[in-house]
């Protein structure tokens, strides 16, 4: 079950957080994995967390907001491209008053280009023979979010691209999908909290766990989980959706 046993995945933003845990999940059930991140550093890191734990994987860098870049590490793929998980994302938290232009642009760039650059080099190397695109969204693609109106609006295209792409390349055997999470515990958290709430990090990493009706956050894995599902055969039947992983905000 489960199994990506000869299939070749390119995950972006696979350095930290989500990304990384996706990488890991991926090249556990066998896929060899591509890690794509900004920070060369950081994907080598990963690549040596999958090889310890016996899987396959190897590092790029690549700004997934960079046209140029994202075609020239597509291009150099040695094997067919299987599945392609897109997780690189910024966060930004505003009201549309209180959202700059700087702000605006650099998360429309990295959130929605990039994801359009990378489905793009994808979807022509998939043509012909299938594949799978997973792009990570969020709960605020499906709801609204206080003080999040810039990252809303990255999230809201990643949802809609997604079911375009679903419907325009069904016929090519291509399935895509994304995931929608409500908060999940990366250390983004961590290095937030840090940051804007020094001494009171753990009053409120509580509060900021305690919007979600079961209690917690998500872990990184979890989502990996749903990702890992959505990109094997067993999900051979889904495409076009958004599947929320939001422990119970949506039904609250």
């Amino acid at each position: 079950m489960l199994s990506l046993q000869g299939k070749t995945a390119v995950v972006t933003g696979g350095g930290s957080g989500i990304g990384r845990a996706v990488v890991l999940r991926l090249a556990e059930r066998g896929a060899r994995v591509v890690v794509l991140d900004i920070s060369e550093p950081a994907a080598r890191e990963t690549v040596a967390l999958a090889h310890a734990a016996g899987g396959t994987a190897h590092a790029a860098a690549c700004d997934v907001s960079d046209a140029t870049a994202v075609n020239a590490v597509f291009a150099a793929f040695a094997e067919p491209l299987d599945i392609l998980v897109n997780s690189a994302g910024v966060s930004h938290i505003g009201t549309l008053a209180s959202t700059d232009e700087a702000a605006f642009d650099r998360l429309y760039r990295v959130n929605v280009k990039g994801i359009y650059l990378c489905c793009r080099a994808a979807v022509a190397a998939m043509t012909g023979r299938g594949g799978v695109i997973v792009n990570m969204a969020s709960i605020a693609s499906l709801i609204g979010l206080e003080e999040r109106f810039a990252y809303s609006m990255t999230k809201g295209a990643v949802l809609s691209m997604t079911r375009s792409i679903a419907v325009d390349y069904m016929a090519q055997g291509i399935r895509c999908n994304c995931v929608c999470p409500a908060r999940v515990h990366t250390p983004f958290v961590d290095r937030y909290l840090a940051e804007h709430y020094p001494g009171r990090e753990a009053e409120m990493f509580e509060k900021l766990s305690k919007y979600q009706p079961l209690g917690r956050m998500a872990s990184a894995d979890e989502v990996a989980m749903m990702t890992l599902y959505l990109c094997s055969d067993e999900a051979s039947f889904i495409t076009g959706q958004a599947l929320p992983l939001d422990g119970g905000v949506l039904v609250k």
